[in-house]
């Protein structure tokens, strides 16, 4: 690939991640202590992100693959995106934030994987290349938060407003990406299409299967996460959460690295273990730390997020790699990322709202405030069932024939 072309995939995918981390990650501290909306509402805002997921596929298979260059999709609805989310940073009542929320979602959730699709059609050799560029979509998620988390903005509409600017210039950008037109014009759209018959028969087999329903059910307690934790990281008094919270992102890097050499070391199924472990013993940190002599249970929470992520998610996209055939696995892994970002994370937003809810107490002054430790170890319950569930019924033989090499392969397309 020309370094040109190199840069400008990579200006890209900083810009798209940059718009998502610099409304998503403060959006429950605006939405409680500006506009003082319900637990159940910031959970449902924050689930609208999931709906995008569920539907997007049905977009990109429609429009992207069929009818328009990517890089023209990607333009119109980045500038359309920009519209209704500054718009919606406007609002002050429930119903119109949140249907413009909801109507943004639609628009940005089919971008995540209009991007990969561009910078993959770019690119001659795409398991050496894209790691490389997807980075700076992690990289712009962090600048993000430092630089909210030290202009303490985090309880204003300017995040969500300064997300919408960078989305028309993602817009503009996007026009001007590399022409990537549609893969065919014949084909009519149907479920089948998407997700073929051969796909979703893979959870026919028991270690799929039982893989499938565990990465759906981690989802729910995961969105508690999401949604919730820079609004507790406030409440309870630590400064500048948002910019600490991106040493989740960070961690998410330097696990990146380990993952070839816990692979060869534990294989599948533990590290799926360690790593819903890890989300477990994540909310129990955040259920007993506190800013003073505990501050470090809420710095193991955050930076938790690497094993968290790479070693079950991550790990998971590898595990579906060798387990679908070649010309499966795009639909193996859209099928995933359909149960687990899009219906199990839509789960999550309502279930989490519920119980944020439930815990909510007035203080004399009248804000709303939330009694965090139960609220954690919810989470860290539900988390704690499914890593239980999971570690007694999961059994993939074949993992002992795993070889360094096939996460080697994998890891460059799954870098998050």
């Amino acid at each position: 690939m020309k370094t040109q072309i190199k840069v400008r995939l990579s200006a890209m995918m900083f810009l798209e991640y940059f718009i998502w981390g610099a409304w998503y990650v403060t959006l429950g501290t605006w939405l409680a202590q500006s506009l003082h909306f319900s637990g159940q509402q910031i959970g449902l805002a924050a689930g609208a992100t999931a709906i995008g997921a569920i539907l997007s596929p049905f977009f990109v298979g429609l429009v992207a693959d069929r009818l328009f260059a990517t890089q023209r999709v990607l333009g119109f609805l980045h500038c359309a995106g920009a519209v209704i989310l500054f718009i919606a940073s406007r609002q002050i009542a429930f119903p119109a934030f949140y249907s413009l929320v909801l109507v943004y979602c639609l628009c940005f959730m089919p971008t995540l994987a209009l991007t990969n699709s561009l910078a993959f059609r770019q690119m001659k050799d795409p398991q050496t290349e894209f790691g490389t560029i997807r980075v700076l979509g992690t990289l712009g998620w962090i600048i993000a938060g430092l630089f909210i988390g030290s202009m303490k903005l985090e309880a204003t509409a300017v995040p969500m407003q300064l997300a919408a600017a960078c989305s028309l210039l993602m817009g503009l950008y996007s026009f001007t990406l590399p022409h990537t037109p549609p893969v065919t014009q014949t084909t009519s759209l149907s479920i089948q299409s998407i997700f073929p018959k051969e796909a979703v028969s893979l959870l026919g087999e028991r270690s799929m299967a039982i893989f499938a329903i565990a990465s759906f059910l981690i989802c729910i307690p995961l969105q508690f996460y999401y949604a919730f934790t820079n609004l507790f990281l406030n409440q309870v008094g630590v400064v500048n959460a948002a910019g600490k919270m991106t040493g989740g992102q960070m961690s998410e890097l330097f696990c990146m690295l380990l993952i070839p050499w816990f692979f060869r070391r534990l294989g599948v199924k533990y590290m799926l273990v360690a790593g819903m472990l890890a989300w477990t013993l994540r909310y129990v940190f955040f259920a007993c730390g506190n800013p003073g002599s505990q501050v470090w249970m809420l710095w193991a929470g955050i930076l938790l997020h690497g094993i968290c992520y790479d070693f079950f998610f991550v790990t998971g996209q590898i595990y579906i790699d060798r387990k679908a055939s070649a010309g499966l696995r795009s639909a193996a892994q859209g099928l995933m990322t359909f149960l687990t970002y899009g219906i199990g994370m839509f789960t999550g937003s309502w279930l989490s709202g519920a119980v944020v809810q439930h815990y909510a107490i007035a203080n004399d002054a009248g804000a709303v405030l939330y009694r965090w430790r139960p609220i954690w170890l919810f989470a860290a319950g539900v988390s704690g069932i499914v890593l239980l569930l999971f570690t007694f019924t999961f059994s993939d033989k074949s993992q002992v024939e795993t070889s360094i090499s096939e996460a080697e392969r994998s890891l460059p397309e799954t870098l998050a």
